[in-house]
């Protein structure tokens, strides 16, 4: 029997997220979410360290993804020399976001090989929840106002769960 070999379409540059690198993406959310927490001071991160500080949360993985909702992933890159000021940015948002109450999951991730990126991938309640996050004080302050004018790059895509 002959098998036939097709090629796959390779993404266009524009195309931030393919389904196989949100997947990959998610897979290595799941592995953080499950595994203990780590803290980790943005000082480690200047020493070579591969986390951001975690803040636990109460909710299980189960409780997070019950019911569907909002999925937004996101990327970031900084610009040179600008990557320890994001992580400390990111460190002081964090916690802050993932007490919002239309908040089921909030992660932020740094790339291991590359300092400069970072991963978010944060799961809202509902659409309302979302825009009441992009309206908060600290999203405005932390996010719009100190970090994107740091970032090179900036590609989010939004998700509805199964």
């Amino acid at each position: 029997m002959k098998r036939s070999i097709q090629a796959r379409p390779v993404p266009r540059p524009h195309e931030a997220f393919s389904r196989r690198s949100v997947i990959r993406a998610f897979g290595a959310v799941l592995a953080i979410y499950l595994s203990p927490w780590t803290a980790a001071s943005s000082q480690a991160q200047q020493q070579g360290g591969s986390t951001m500080n975690h803040y636990a949360t109460q909710k299980s993985l189960s409780d997070a993804v019950d019911g569907g909702g909002l999925l937004v992933v996101a990327q970031w890159e900084a610009k040179p020399g600008e990557a320890d000021r994001v992580a400390g940015i990111l460190d002081r948002f964090l916690p802050e976001a993932q007490r919002e109450d239309g908040v089921k999951l909030f992660l932020i991730s740094r790339a291991k090989d590359n300092p400069a990126q970072f991963l978010f991938y944060e799961l809202f309640r509902d659409e309302a929840a979302f825009k009441a996050h992009q309206e908060s004080a600290h999203f405005k302050t932390l996010i719009a106002g100190q970090a994107l004018p740091l970032l090179a790059k900036r590609e989010r895509a939004q998700y509805g769960l199964l």
